[in-house]
């Protein structure tokens, strides 16, 4: 039988985002099987049904044929608590995100072109807590993302070629490895040279079991070089499957505002514009959050734990509907 998908692309500082807005899993259905007194715990344990019994379905989304591993697929979900707008699970060509900050940058945009919201505020519903959006026009989103912390300072990570290199373990929704230790270009011109390095510090941190607080792979790696022209900073990204962000990564670029709090080097409401290796920008900021929670966060430590706040613009792209016929021999994508 011939299944029918219906999605809405954008890309958001040039990192795509594919909104899959009909079509899926019967996600109310889900929710309510599932309902726990945890939003977090019952889009994870709907997560974790989609590994085991949908995976097909987000390979063949966001795998070739149809699409590439640059993408990030995005399923929208009613929301568990009806005072929100909605939930949404994003996902990749490897798995399933916690968070993902250009992605919900690109779900507003999506919604206001299909005139499901207008401009103002509100609450979206993810696997690592709830996020507070604000609809500032057709393009233009603000987000008020999940608490993120610094978990551990100059980290060694040893590498074949050279003694090691150092950077920090930081939480923004996705756990991220920061370091400037290094000495390439951050250009597009040496995305070869930057993936091979990042790549190899990837590999590294696993074959050494540096990971997070809970033993959570480390699966983003962001290599940082000074800005100019009024950036702060200007980074290239690895996301885990191998790619690289277009953008400037929203949880990235919350994890580098978490390592600067931390360390006296950015004071709260004060701008941080963060530019990816592509020349796109984030404008962003952070509040401290109440000691009280950081209690719910293993590895953060009382006076680390902000909100951050990124600002960035997304268009879209396309509206298509997906078509998946099972006499395809890459009806589930290509494997990889």
């Amino acid at each position: 039988m011939i299944q029918e998908i219906q999605v809405i692309d954008s890309h958001t500082g040039g990192e795509p985002t594919r909104l899959i807005i009909a079509g899926g899993p019967d996600f109310a259905q889900l929710l309510s099987r599932f309902a726990s007194s945890s939003i977090p715990k019952t889009l994870q344990q709907v997560v974790a049904y989609l590994e085991e019994h949908q995976d097909s379905l987000r390979r063949g989304i966001i795998c070739e044929p149809r699409c590439s591993e640059h993408w990030v697929g995005a399923w929208l979900l009613p929301p568990v608590n009806p005072e929100h707008l909605c939930g949404v699970i994003f996902f990749n060509n490897v798995g399933y995100l916690g968070m993902c900050g250009h992605g919900t940058i690109g779900l507003m945009a999506s919604l206001a072109f299909l005139n499901r919201v207008q401009p103002g505020r509100y609450l979206i519903e993810t696997p690592v807590g709830v996020v507070e959006t604000e609809l500032l026009d057709g393009n233009h989103v603000r987000i008020g993302n999940v608490p993120s912390y610094l978990y551990r300072r100059h980290v060694d990570v040893p590498l074949p070629n050279r003694a090691s290199v150092v950077g920090d373990l930081a939480w923004g929704g996705n756990w991220f490895f920061l370091t400037s230790d290094h000495s390439l270009a951050v250009e597009m011109h040496n995305l070869t040279e930057l993936t091979r390095f990042a790549v190899e510090v990837q590999s590294s941190m696993e074959a050494n079991g540096i990971t997070g607080p809970n033993g959570q792979r480390v699966d983003h790696v962001e290599l940082f070089v000074d800005g100019k022209d009024g950036a702060n900073s200007r980074s290239f990204v690895l996301c885990p499957g191998g790619a690289y962000d277009r953008s400037p990564c929203g949880t990235g670029t919350s994890a580098k505002l978490a390592c600067l709090a931390a360390e006296g080097k950015l004071q709260p409401g004060e701008t941080w514009v963060q530019e990816s290796v592509t020349g796109s920008r984030f404008q962003a900021s952070y509040r401290w959050c109440e000691d009280s929670i950081a209690e719910q966060f293993a590895g953060a430590a009382p006076g680390r734990l902000i909100t951050p706040s990124v600002k960035g613009s997304a268009f879209v792209m396309g509206e298509t509907t997906l078509v998946f016929d099972p006499r395809d021999l890459f009806v589930n994508g290509i494997p990889v």
